[in-house]
């Protein structure tokens, strides 16, 4: 195989969580449509206050420049809610898929979202601890995925720089999903330690980087492929729905059909792709304890490992004091 994964299950898997996908619809939809709506109307706006320049180029100038500042501003709120996001969507989801890979019982229907809220909240408590401890393991995996690219830049075949160079990219790609996983060892050990575990299963990942590699970088070639196909359906219904605002907007057209296929994404092939590698990760990692050399290599080379080993161990030291633990 290819692959170490079923697809099969892994379809399974994200069909029987169809609340959180209901959900990520949701959330994600509004998301695009608040874009849409704020870029429109900011360029009506800026096309509306430009009719004061004698300028004739004044109204399509003010046009543009307002799409930007809805644009901006719409990013701006999208970044201030992720904490929430993470917190309620992603772990909530990452939760009861980690349940189905073992087999366990989770609820049906609307009462899977209160179900998953509860194992998240045992597990890391507040969400400002589930983003401290997310945002402390994407600092580590940036050093993982530049450790294996690396080995990539090693290779002494002259003339090979442009290779290398994709190579590298779809590296850097292929651990995008790879903290959703260490989230998902963290609930799947029933952990009251979030950042010790979070090290533990930094190390294994580590110490498995070759054959969790191979599955990630064919889950981003489906990625990439799925998103060019939703991208090229999505992009002339948004060009029709800019024409009817008025200035030159047609290149919004462009930015909102990324949007959409961004949302797209997130909403189903991100859960796919996530339940998919959980699979693997966890097949990969039975029986083994972490190697103390990966461990060491880790140390060295990150900054946010050592904050997170740092943290470990005032946590385990005084676990009743989350605020020390945190930070925060």
């Amino acid at each position: 195989m290819l692959w170490d994964f079923s697809i099969g299950r892994t379809l399974w898997i994200v069909l029987r969580t169809w609340p959180f996908v209901v959900f990520r619809i949701i959330v994600y939809t509004a998301i695009t449509a608040t874009y849409i709506l704020a870029t429109g109307t900011g360029a009506g706006v800026g096309y509306g206050v430009g009719h004061i320049w004698s300028d004739p180029s004044g109204p399509v100038g003010f046009a543009f420049w307002g799409g930007v500042i809805g644009f901006t501003l719409t990013s701006i709120v999208v970044y201030w809610i992720r904490e929430y996001i993470l917190y309620i969507l992603k772990a909530g989801h990452i939760a009861v898929m980690v349940h189905l890979i073992d087999r366990r019982p989770i609820p049906g229907g609307a009462g899977q979202i209160a179900y998953a809220r509860q194992v998240v909240t045992a597990r890391f408590g507040e969400a400002n601890v589930l983003f401290l401890v997310d945002q402390l393991i994407k600092g580590v995996l940036r050093i993982i995925a530049g450790i294996m690219s690396s080995i990539a830049n090693l290779l002494p075949i002259p003339g090979l720089s442009t290779l290398v160079g994709m190579v590298n990219a779809v590296i850097r790609m292929s651990v995008t999903h790879v903290d959703e996983i260490i989230l998902g060892y963290n609930i799947r050990r029933d952990s009251d330690t979030p950042f010790e575990t979070a090290r533990q299963g930094l190390v294994l990942y580590a110490q498995n980087g070759r054959g969790m590699l191979k599955n990630a970088v064919w889950l981003t070639i489906f990625t990439w492929v799925i998103a060019l196909l939703v991208f090229l359906t999505t992009l002339a219904p948004a060009a029709a729905v800019l024409y009817y605002i008025p200035g030159e907007m047609a290149g919004w057209g462009f930015v909102l059909a990324i949007v959409f296929t961004w949302a797209f994404s997130a909403s189903l092939v991100e859960p796919f792709c996530i339940a998919a590698l959980m699979q693997v990760y966890f097949v990969r990692i039975e029986g083994q304890v972490p190697d103390p050399e990966w461990d060491r290599r880790l140390q060295e080379a990150s900054s946010s490992f050592r904050d997170l080993k740092d943290r470990a161990v005032r946590q385990v030291t005084d676990p009743a004091v989350w605020g020390r633990a945190t930070g925060l």
